[in-house]
């Protein structure tokens, strides 16, 4: 099947949140793609529109067997239907697990920086947020176990909340490093969730480990986040899943989820998920490869344009996490610039301290698109010291 990955396609005046401007911006911020959807799924949503009656819908076995399929095959985690429960999205699931895992007040750990929701619900929800900072080294972020341990038993942490592929930065955590971080929480009774909707972005050279193929004698205290729709680009049809292995904590999670009567999807989102699974890896492996060759052309036109610029090149996802201290002082100031030059992009320092005068680039975009906004980037910023 052909895709045409540079096709623009104009999102001004349709509601969008990454395209809200009535003049040329270039939008390189908000994390969705700007591709159409695979042709299957497309079509998929279309003959439910045919059918013409969209009435109250349950999740089908074919549902369940291509999501077990898709992530038995991809990564060796082996579910079942009872292992797979349904949400509206993943941070409305992060919310959700404050109150599985903890009480109104209790300390919750995310690392820093991180996808912004991760400390808002934290906050939102009562809870004490407890922030350990990664450590860069040679140009990617690491765990720094001995603060997460250290932090754990000073402020008597019961949630981890781990982001795996890591947003902003692109991490894909090993094997290794999360065995170690699971040993940790196991020895302090702490439980984690993993967000892991940046899985099926695993870019060439990396391989994702799901939390819970380590989780072996610890399953009542894990549970995994994901979604089908920043695979496929379909984040306006709201859905994920919540993966959970141990039989209580399913119980406890569905009981929880009943009580705000948000545990079904919508007719349009089962019939995508599904056809996603089915159908959606050729479409998948083609924007891979698109997306990292525009890593390609960004990391190579920042050396060449704005050297000055620390490229964190991401092992998975879009997005590309760059520090800007040589050319900015003040986070604003920064970002007030790029905006005036027509170009947005996702403000580092709302993801946390670590954020200072960074910035997020979204590359998922028809390359003509990417290179405009990055030659706007290089006007704002070309002059400065």
């Amino acid at each position: 099947m052909s895709y045409n990955f540079d096709e623009i396609i104009d999102r001004r005046d349709t509601g969008s949140l990454k395209w809200h401007y009535s003049d040329d911006t270039i939008a390189l911020w908000v994390a969705d793609m700007d591709f159409k959807a695979a042709a299957p799924i497309l079509s998929a949503v279309e003959q439910v529109m045919q059918h013409g009656i969209l009435g109250y819908t349950k999740p089908t076995d074919a549902l369940y067997n291509s999501i077990i399929n898709w992530h038995g095959k991809r990564y060796d985690l082996r579910l079942e239907k009872q292992n797979i429960l349904f949400s509206p999205g993943v941070v409305p699931s992060l919310a959700l697990m404050m109150n599985v895992f903890t009480k109104v007040g209790e300390a919750v750990m995310v690392n820093d920086p991180i996808y912004t929701p991760f400390m808002t619900k934290v906050e939102q929800n009562g809870r004490k947020l407890v922030l350990s900072a990664l450590k860069e080294v040679e140009g990617k972020y690491h765990l720094d176990l001995a603060d997460i341990e250290a932090k754990i038993i000073k402020h008597e942490v019961k949630l981890y909340l781990l982001c795996n592929p890591h947003n902003p930065g692109g991490r894909v955590w090993t094997r290794d490093e999360l065995k170690a971080l699971l040993a940790i929480c196991k020895k302090h009774n702490v439980a984690i969730v993993s967000d892991e909707i940046h899985q099926d972005l695993t870019l060439t050279g990396h391989t994702f480990t799901p939390f819970l193929t380590l989780a072996k004698g610890y399953e009542h205290n894990v549970v995994s986040l994901t979604s089908m729709t920043k695979t496929f680009n379909i984040a306006g049809i709201k859905g994920s899943m919540i993966f959970v292995t141990d039989e209580a904590l399913v119980k406890k999670i569905s009981q929880q989820q009943h009580l705000n009567d948000e545990y079904e999807l919508n007719l349009f989102a089962y019939t995508a998920m599904r056809v996603a699974y089915e159908q959606g890896g050729e479409w998948l492996a083609r924007a891979l490869a698109y997306i990292d060759a525009n890593i390609d052309l960004t990391v190579q036109f920042l050396e060449a344009h704005l050297p000055k610029i620390k490229v964190m090149r991401p092992e998975a996802s879009y997005l590309i996490w760059v520090d800007c201290s040589a050319y900015a002082e003040d986070d604003q100031a920064l970002y007030d610039t790029l905006r005036a030059a027509k170009v947005e992009l996702s403000a580092g320092f709302k993801y946390g301290e670590e954020g200072h005068l960074k910035m997020r680039i979204n590359v998922a975009c028809p390359r003509a698109l990417l290179l405009e906004g990055l030659t706007r980037m290089h006007a704002a910023l070309g002059d400065a010291t």
